[in-house]
C-alpha cells in the first residue's frame, strides 16, 4: 500500500481521495529534524503545507517519489535536491487563483475607499470627520492596474479588474507578449509599469531575482496616489523601505498578506501605520479554496503515482527535469 505523509492539516475532502485510492496516510505534527528523518523514511509521497523540507531531510526519504504542495509557492522545499534525485514537485495550480485574486480586489477597494478609517470614525462618534477624508479617497474606475507576474492568479486578477473598466498593464518576462495582448491587456516593462500605475499587485515567487524587487528606489518612482498589494511572498517588497514610503506619503497605501518574517514580530513598525491593511497569509484560506487545494494536492499524488493519464502536467513544477 502506498504510504503518504501529511505535513500540515488539510481538508477531509482531500483525504477522501487518498482513502478511495487505497493510499495509507499519516499525519505528522512533530517537525523536528530528528523526527522527520524517522517518519518520512519510507513514504512515497508527502503532502506539504508550510513546513520546511530541506536537503538533509529529503536525503533520508529513500522511497520518496513526489512532494505535493498545498498551494503554489515552494520556497519551503529544496527544489535543487528534488531535481537531482528526480523527485516530482507538484503545486495546486488551479485551486487558489480566484480566491487570491478576490483578496487583492478586497484590499484595493478597502484601501482606496479608506474603509478601515471610515469604520473607526463612525464607531468613535466622529461621523462629521468624513469631510476630512475626501482628498484621500480614490476609485478603481478607469485607473491603471499594474500586475507583476501573469500566472493563474495574475490572470484571474486582471479579469476581475475588467469590471471596473480599468486599463490593465502586465509585466512578466516568462509570458509571451501575444498572450497578454490576446486577453486585451497591455504588456509593459517593469520600469515603466511602476511609474504609471495607480494600483500594483505582485504575483511572483521569491528568489534571488525577486528578493527586494521593490525598494526605496522603486517606491520613489511611483505616484503618490499609488496603492500596492503583495499576496505573493514576503521579501519581494523590502519592509523597512515600505514603512518609509508610507510614513512619508511617498505612496497612498499598501496591503500585505505576506511578510519577511512570518509571523512578524510584535514590534514590527508596519503595525503603527494607518495607511496599511494586513492579513495573516490568509488570502487563499476560504473554506471553498481549502477544499479545492486539499483535493488537488491529493489528486496530484494519486495521479502521478497511479493514474498518469489524469495528471495535470502544468502542476508539476519540475516536469522538464523529469521528462
Amino acid at each position: 500500500m502506498t504510504k503518504v505523509a501529511l505535513m500540515g492539516e488539510i481538508h477531509e475532502d482531500g483525504l477522501q481521495i487518498l482513502t478511495e485510492s487505497k493510499f495509507n496516510y499519516k499525519n505528522i505534527t512533530n517537525y523536528s529534524h530528528e523526527n522527520l528523518k524517522i517518519e518520512l523514511k519510507n513514504v512515497e509521497a508527502i503532502a506539504l503545507r508550510t513546513a520546511e523540507l530541506p536537503q538533509n531531510i529529503l536525503h533520508e526519504c529513500k522511497s520518496l517519489k513526489i512532494v505535493s504542495r498545498h498551494g503554489v509557492g515552494y520556497d519551503n522545499v529544496d527544489l535543487d535536491y528534488l531535481n537531482k534525485e528526480k523527485i516530482a514537485l507538484a503545486i495546486t495550480g488551479s485551486a487558489n487563483a480566484v480566491t487570491v485574486a478576490e483578496h487583492v480586489m478586497a484590499m484595493f477597494l478597502n484601501l482606496c475607499k479608506l474603509s478601515k478609517k471610515s469604520d473607526i470614525i463612525v464607531r468613535s462618534g466622529q461621523f462629521n470627520l468624513k469631510a476630512s477624508m475626501q482628498k484621500n479617497m480614490l476609485e478603481l474606475y478607469k485607473k491603471n492596474i499594474f500586475i507583476i507576474g501573469f500566472g493563474r492568479i495574475g490572470k484571474a486578477l486582471a479579469n476581475r479588474c475588467k469590471g471596473f473598466e480599468t486599463k490593465v498593464y502586465v509585466y512578466d518576462p516568462y509570458v509571451e507578449t501575444k498572450i497578454i495582448k490576446e486577453n486585451n491587456f497591455f504588456p509593459i516593462s517593469f520600469e515603466e509599469g511602476i511609474k504609471i500605475a495607480d494600483f500594483i499587485s505582485l504575483h511572483l515567487p521569491i528568489n534571488e531575482k525577486t528578493k527586494y524587487l521593490i525598494t526605496k528606489k522603486e517606491l520613489s518612482q511611483m505616484k503618490n496616489t499609488c496603492i500596492i498589494v503583495n499576496t505573493a511572498r514576503g521579501g519581494i517588497i523590502k519592509e523597512d523601505d515600505l514603512v518609509w514610503a508610507l510614513q512619508n506619503q511617498i505612496i497612498h497605501s499598501a496591503g500585505l498578506d505576506v511578510f519577511e518574517q512570518e509571523p512578524p514580530k510584535d514590534n514590527n513598525p508596519l503595525f503603527a501605520l494607518d495607511n496599511l491593511i494586513l492579513s495573516p497569509h490568509s488570502a487563499a484560506l476560504t473554506l471553498a479554496c481549502r477544499k479545492r487545494m486539499a483535493v488537488e494536492t491529493c489528486k496530484n499524488i494519486v495521479h502521478y503515482l497511479n493514474r498518469s493519464s489524469e495528471l495535470i502536467l502544468s502542476n508539476i513544477v519540475n516536469k522538464d527535469i523529469l521528462n
